[in-house]
């Protein structure tokens, strides 16, 4: 019923264009008849929408993928360099975070582990909504950060590294199966932020799935059983990226293709100094308005990827 009601509004909204378009092409001809001029900044505002329309419909495709529509689990974790990777995955946070809002996408954070100093160890949040997963699918990979350092007291240039990864939430158990024989559950007591109640009570939970010694942590929520629903949630998605991976490595063996890891692939940089500038390594994208891209303006990003990706 859900996939039926999905269908039946893509149908919809292309016979209201059609509607549009017959209308605007009847029109054009009374005003050609009618040698009347008047009508034509009208019929013009009536093209520019349906050509924005159109080009709305062809971003759409690029989200056609199998788990497009679903939700998505997001980490960031940081690279080498100390506390310099750990403030840049909270940037990268920030970053997502204001996105999601921009967007109406609904986040939770299920884990985080603070840095020593300042920043993040690493994060798992979930991003609940229509298309999260086709939308931020393009963000797997490595993040690079250059900037002057705020924690040297040289203030030198320095290079940053984090990961991002992304997997598509899993829909329901029965996707899914996890035998309760082969996962360990561990319960422990929250560490770092997140008050005096959190920190007292052994709360946080901590999920290995044997099998596959999957190891999932959960400890943001007060209760116990939400820590847990959150770290099942978070292992099902990864047994199912596991195993969409198994079948891709399967595919490229037989057509001879060699399958690279995702972590060292520079998808994108990210520069603060000498010059500002964002760009796509992948599509030549790039931009100079670095701060409104950390704020979480990365929708053209996104479009730059998704688009190039499905016409290539």
């Amino acid at each position: 019923m859900v996939r039926l009601s999905e269908l039946r509004d893509i149908v919809e909204s292309w016979e209201k264009i059609e509607y549009r378009v017959v209308s605007t092409a009847e029109l054009l001809e009374l005003v050609i008849e009618e040698a009347d001029s008047s009508l034509v900044p009208s019929i013009e505002e009536d093209i520019d929408a349906i050509e924005g329309e159109l080009e709305h419909r062809e971003f759409l495709l690029t989200l056609s993928g199998e788990h497009d529509r679903r939700g998505a689990i997001l980490a960031i974790h940081s690279g080498a360099g100390g506390t310099e990777s750990q403030d840049w995955a909270e940037m990268l946070l920030r970053m997502y975070l204001r996105w999601a809002e921009k967007n109406s996408f609904q986040t939770t954070i299920l884990d985080m582990s603070h840095g020593d100093e300042a920043g993040i160890k690493s994060v798992t949040l979930n991003v609940a909504g229509q298309f999260a997963y086709g939308n931020l699918k393009s963000e797997i990979g490595v993040h690079r950060l250059v900037r002057l350092s705020p924690f040297d007291s040289d203030h030198a240039r320095h290079t940053s590294f984090a990961l991002v990864e992304v997997l598509p939430e899993s829909e329901g158990n029965a996707e899914i199966v996890v035998n309760n024989d082969d996962i360990r559950i561990d319960v422990f007591k929250a560490s770092g932020h997140g008050g005096q109640s959190v920190q007292k009570n052994s709360t946080a939970i901590r999920i290995t799935h044997i099998p596959t010694n999957i190891v999932v942590t959960c400890q943001n929520e007060r209760s116990q059983f939400q820590n847990k629903e959150h770290a099942m949630k978070v292992l099902r998605a990864r047994l199912m990226d596991l195993q969409l991976k198994n079948i891709a490595e399967e595919q490229a063996k037989l057509k001879g293709e060699h399958v690279s890891a995702e972590w060292g692939n520079q998808i994108r940089s990210y520069v603060l100094h000498p010059y500002r500038m964002v760009k796509d390594h992948r599509t030549g994208y790039e931009t100079s308005s670095t701060d409104e891209v950390l704020d979480g303006n990365i929708n053209e990003l996104l479009r730059s990827y998704l688009i190039s990706n499905i016409r290539s």
